[in-house]
């Protein structure tokens, strides 16, 4: 039976548990964000949400996807792409600056995915019922396989 995610299951805290997974192998994240387009906070949910026994479908992953494109695609990516040019140019303070500004970016990226998360209706998975996970509805977006991605489990 599905089940409405209640919006306090969901808060900050489920970030805080995020980044924890994406310091453990920074340089797969960011490698799989520069090769594929993959959003590093969608993944990073994903992950979370396949260790704590809910799923999303193709079709939820593809709206939550959506509903950070403007940001990410006005903002962010733009962001991102300066603050990377400009990195040579820069005293080591100065970039910092600049890495601490997108990571404000970053987090109000997940404060958009959050809220629409807190909207959507999730059935809580069950061992024999699906066959796929999180992980991979997401990845199936970009034509990806977890499998051919030599993806890290990690276990917090």
């Amino acid at each position: 039976m599905p089940q409405k995610i209640n919006p306090f299951v969901f808060s900050q805290a489920l970030w805080q548990e995020c980044e924890h997974t994406y310091s453990k192998n920074p340089q797969w994240y960011i490698s799989l964000q520069d090769s594929h387009q993959v959003n590093v906070n969608l993944l990073l949910l994903a992950q979370y949400l396949d260790q704590h026994v809910y799923f999303l479908t193709t079709e939820q992953w593809q709206i939550l996807s959506d509903t950070i494109a403007p940001w990410n695609n006005q903002v962010l990516v733009p962001y991102r792409q300066l603050r990377r040019i400009a990195k040579r140019h820069l005293a080591p303070d100065e970039y910092q600056k600049m890495l601490d500004v997108e990571l404000i970016m970053e987090r109000k990226s997940q404060q958009y995915i959050q809220q629409k998360l807190n909207t959507l209706t999730l059935p809580s998975i069950q061992h024999d019922c699906c066959s796929t996970t999180n992980v991979d509805n997401y990845l199936r977006l970009f034509s990806l396989d977890s499998k051919a991605l030599q993806y890290p489990h990690i276990i917090t």
